[in-house]
Order: structure tokens, then sequence, then C-alpha cells
């Protein structure tokens, strides 16, 4: 339990949004750039990803602060064929990265059926779901990896950090049922969720990290001790490697002993590589015919039997979908940690706090 959970206040996410956009202004990022980045990242707090919003604000302003960040990126592509582009984010900020490179898979798949694009020269982007479900409103399937800003994960059986969350995102449209949104790192829990368990006094499930003696670790503030768990065991380790090869290797961005702690280091470019891929369904055969298949698939498996102890079976998505519709009304939920660390923001930057 947290003990400050009667003190977590709701702040609208439209005030969410100015406060970031403000913030961001500040230290020099250009006004229609910091309102993208605002609004992106007021959407993930939006929709429930508390490790990729506005918590993530101070660490960024430090970055752009300590000069680790260019905040006039010239964004381009540097190298292309009909369905592929590789992106060069000259150390942008990684929402502007990511959404240009999102802009360019659409651009592409809509004339060869399918795009991928890759990225270097980036930063932290937030939540991956973000960018794989921008090819939805395009009626494409979308599919999103990237490289973590820190390593947090070993070989498996090895105790050297050499690998990072490195997520994965796929989003696929339906007719009339919501989008599925796959949207995990591969490791059991991302890294951002340990930093929101230590900020707000909470601990870890066991699971979740080990110690280097084998031994569960629960005590977020202790998550130098130890390392994330991946997912499926060696499985994950498998996945984590190659997605961190497609997102970054292949990008000629940082993989392995050459990602940079952006946890810790306020000074250094990442060089953070992703990845995207979109898929247009009009390419494969009659749109809508997809996407009822699909709603039939998501009806079956709600409706399929389940066991004596489970109340629902769950689609991909649905947590943020909830989290979209009761945020929306009520407006976000900012713990009392947070709340000091953008109050102590706004007093250094000469902005207008946040209101509850």
């Amino acid at each position: 339990m947290n003990p400050d959970a009667d003190a977590v206040k709701r702040v609208p996410a439209a005030e969410l949004q100015v406060f970031i956009e403000r913030a961001c202004a500040k230290v020099g990022i250009p006004a229609a750039d910091a309102g993208v980045i605002a609004e992106l990242m007021t959407r993930a707090d939006v929709n429930g990803s508390d490790g990729h919003g506005i918590f993530r604000l101070p660490q960024y302003i430090r970055r752009i602060q300590g000069g680790a960040v260019n905040v006039r990126p010239a964004i381009r592509i540097a190298n292309e064929a009909p369905a592929m582009a590789v992106v060069d984010g000259d150390n942008g900020m990684g929402h502007l990265v990511m959404r240009f490179a999102a802009e360019t898979a659409i651009r592409k798949a809509k004339s060869a059926g399918v795009a991928w694009v890759g990225v270097r020269r980036s930063n932290h982007a937030g939540p991956a779901a973000l960018y794989a479900g921008m090819p939805l409103a395009h009626d494409m399937i979308g599919l999103y990896l990237a490289v973590g800003n820190a390593n947090h994960l070993p070989a498996w059986g090895g105790l050297d950090m050499l690998l990072s969350t490195n997520p994965i995102s796929v989003a696929i449209p339906a007719l009339e049922e919501h989008s599925i949104v796959l949207d995990m790192a591969t490791t059991v829990a991302a890294y951002g969720k340990v930093k929101t368990k230590a900020q707000r006094g909470e601990t870890m499930p066991e699971g979740w990290m080990m110690d280097r003696q084998g031994l569960p670790l629960t005590d977020p503030k202790r998550a130098d001790e130890g390392f994330l768990l991946p997912i499926g065991g060696y499985k994950g380790y498998g996945l984590a490697l190659v997605f961190g090869i497609l997102a970054g290797t292949l990008n000629a961005a940082a993989m392995g002993r050459d990602v940079v702690d952006f946890n810790k280091d306020d000074t250094t470019p990442t060089n953070t590589g992703h990845a995207i891929l979109a898929i247009d369904l009009a390419a494969f055969g009659e749109v809508e015919g997809f996407k009822r298949r699909i709603d039939t698939l998501i009806r079956d498996l709600r409706a399929s039997r389940r066991m004596p102890a489970v109340a629902a079976i769950h689609i991909p998505g649905e947590g943020s979908q909830r989290a979209r519709a009761e945020r929306s009304r009520l407006g976000v939920p900012i713990a009392p940690a947070l709340a000091a660390a953008l109050d102590t923001l706004a007093a250094e930057l000469g902005i207008q706090a946040l209101r509850s």
C-alpha cells in the first residue's frame, strides 16, 4: 500500500500539457516542438503510462540543461528505399524523432504496402504504444521496437548489465471493438515502474528484480544492487537481444556496452535506437473484412471458458482504455513526491506550478 495514497491529487490533462509545454519552451525548445512533446507526454499519462509521462519531465529538463539533448535538431532521412528508411534524429527529443519516423513509415506504407523505418541518434521517447498506435488512424498495423535508455538486464545466467528492457508494441485495428494494443518490455517490469515505485515509497512484487546472489529484490531504492528479470526466463533474454539488434545495432544506434544510462548521466548523448513498422491493411485485401475478423477474434477470446478464479478474459490495450476513460474524466493522478518534484522544477524554471 502507498502511505500517501490519500494525498494523491488529480490534475486535468490540459493543465499537464500546458505545464510540460512551458517547461520545454523555457529550456530553449521551439514552441511548435514543445507543443508536440507536451501532447505526447500528456497522452502517455492519460493512457496510464505513469513511468513515461510527466514523471520524466524533471529528468528530461536536466539532460537538456546538461547539454545532452539538442533542442533544435535537424531530423532527416539518412538512407532510404521504397519500403524502408533510416532516420537520423540529430540528438533531438525522442518524441519529435519518433513522430517523424512514424509519419515516414505511414507515408511509405501507403505506396509500398509495408514500410520499416529505423532510427539512430534519438533519445527516450516515452511509451512504445504511442508510436505503434499512430498507423491505426490510417488503417494500418503498427509495430514499434526500441533499445531502452539504461541497461538493467544481463545475459541469461550472467551478471554484467549488457541489455535493456527493449520494449515492443503492436497495434492492430478493429471495426467495432477497441484496437488491440500490446505494449510490453522484455523484462517482467519496465524500469520506469521501478522508479515510480521508489518515488511513491512502495515495494516491488517478487519476480520483478533479483540481487546478485539470486535472491528476490523488492525494495526499489536498492535497484542498483540487482537487475530486472526477463519475461519467460531465457526466452525473454533472447527477445531483448534480438529487439535491441533490430532497433539499435541495425541503425548504428547504441546497443550493449554503448548504451548510456540516462537515469544517471545528464551530459552524454544516448544515441537511442528505435524501429517502427507500418503495414497497410489495404495491401492485403479488403480493410473492413480484416477489421471484422479482428472483432470476431476479440469476442471469441472474451467469451471463452475461464478458469474458476478468473473473472474476465482481457485483451491487450484494455487497461489503457480504462485509464483513458477514468483520467479524462477525473484528471491524472499525481503522487505527492512527484508533485513536489514538479513544484521544484517550476520554481527553478520560473513557470507557474501545477494546480490540483
